[in-house]
């Protein structure tokens, strides 16, 4: 299989119009969601992303009719029925794993093998399948595969951790129960709440969006429906640190500053200028004239600080003055791309697997580095707009799985990057 690059040449302020693209995170579980009516589900501004073409795949294994044109999904599950999904489906795409709930619900029996992804520590199944036990699963699960089954009832779940798919998927099935479900311990993130207002689309109510505790009435029939998908705020918080890093100027479209409250605080905290104007929903990043300082940074549930913008949060600390000091609470294994920076002159010290410090400002130099997961690569792009010389990022189809057309987008602002095929 070829190893796809990007070779970046650094060193230019980035300047001009740009607009995000549809959340994945939001179109993956909507898509498992169109499992829970018998009809035509319209999903509209969707990423063209490999993952979500993997998930298009496993709903025609299963049965489903299904279209991809302009950003535009449609999916026609009449004749859809739950059998075992093999690995070589599942073992692509983590976020398959968000069907557990609604094929369950729908069919009373879903069997899969144990989904993959990228490598981020150990992102447990348990939570999904604890959920689905207290709402009146059997679990029957192997080391081979993941096979629950039984009829479901209205329940008071309580997950064991604010998992964003976990609760997507016990939400999912609970539209489809006729009655009450309380979740508790509901992460509560832009997605998971573009999935509450769909399933209320469906003919569900939701009662505590954007909370902790979620209560879902279920009906005994849902409607299918016509939905637009959220903007991804990550590709957000990605272009507005790319703005900050290269001291550009960038007025970035499609933005919504409330899904990023304390990521926005924090870049005002460094020394960030930025301004959001409501009329036009734009955010306004002015690179050029912030001073960046250093700065202490935790990540959170949200709507705390995104785990998911850490690392690119990290190569503008590079920049900042002082020591700065990074604690990851949410995964282990999401500070290897500190090694990638130091290659490149970073000044880190790594103290434990959750907790670093970054020493700046240091200047960064092109170099050959790697893309460990999905944003470890956006933060090595980052550092590659902002390096002296020429940097070379192998393995970029994690970043490609998980932004839109970056590499496209990047460049209408002037940045010199290039995709290559070795």
């Amino acid at each position: 299989m070829s190893d796809l690059r990007y070779r970046i040449r650094g060193g230019t302020p980035l300047r001009g119009d740009v607009t995000v693209s549809g959340s994945k995170n939001a179109a993956l579980p909507l898509i498992a969601g169109s499992v829970l009516c018998a009809g035509e589900t319209v999903l509209r501004n969707v990423p063209k992303l490999r993952d979500i073409e993997v998930m298009l795949e496993i709903l025609q294994f299963l049965g489903a009719d299904t279209s991809f044109q302009d950003g535009t999904v449609r999916i026609r599950t009449d004749r859809l029925s739950s059998k075992p999904i093999p690995a070589e489906f599942v073992g692509k795409l983590r976020g398959s794993i968000v069907l557990l709930g609604p094929l369950l619900a729908r069919f009373g029996v879903v069997e899969m093998a144990y989904p993959g992804g990228c490598v981020l520590g150990k992102r447990p199944v348990g939570a999904h399948v604890m959920a689905l036990v207290q709402m009146g699963a059997t679990n029957m699960s192997t080391e081979e595969s993941l096979h629950l089954q039984g009829t479901l009832r209205p329940s008071r779940v309580i997950l064991p951790e604010f998992s964003v798919t976990a609760t997507e998927s016990a939400m999912l099935a609970a539209a489809l129960l006729p009655g009450e479900t309380r979740i508790d311990v509901a992460a509560a993130e832009p997605h998971v709440q573009d999935v509450q207002k769909f399933i209320t689309t469906l003919g569900a109510r939701v009662e505590g969006m954007g909370t902790h505790t979620v209560i879902v009435h279920g009906q005994k029939t849902l409607a299918c429906a016509e939905h637009t998908v959220i903007n991804d705020y990550l590709e957000m918080g990605v272009l507005a640190l790319a703005a900050v890093v290269t001291r550009g100027k960038v007025r970035i479209h499609g933005a919504d500053p409330e899904q990023l409250v304390m990521f926005l605080d924090a870049l005002k905290r460094m020394g960030a200028i930025w301004k959001y104007d409501p009329a036009e929903k734009t955010l306004f990043v002015d690179g050029e004239l912030s001073s960046l300082n250093a700065l202490k940074v935790q990540t959170l549930i949200y709507p705390g600080f995104p785990t998911d913008l850490m690392a690119p949060m990290g190569v503008a600390l590079t920049q900042a003055k002082g020591v700065s000091r990074i604690f990851e609470t949410l995964f282990e294994g999401r500070m290897a791309y500190l090694y990638e920076l130091e290659k490149m002159g970073a000044h880190v010290e790594v103290l434990n697997a959750h907790e670093a410090l970054i020493i700046g400002p240091t200047p960064l130099r092109g170099r050959l580095v790697a893309s460990n997961d999905i944003r470890a690569g956006a933060a090595m792009v980052l550092a590659g707009l902002c390096a002296d010389g020429e940097t070379t990022i192998t393995d970029v189809r994690y970043i490609e799985r998980g932004f839109d057309k970056l590499d496209d987008k990047l460049r209408s602002l002037g940045a010199s990057i290039e995709r290559i095929e070795v």
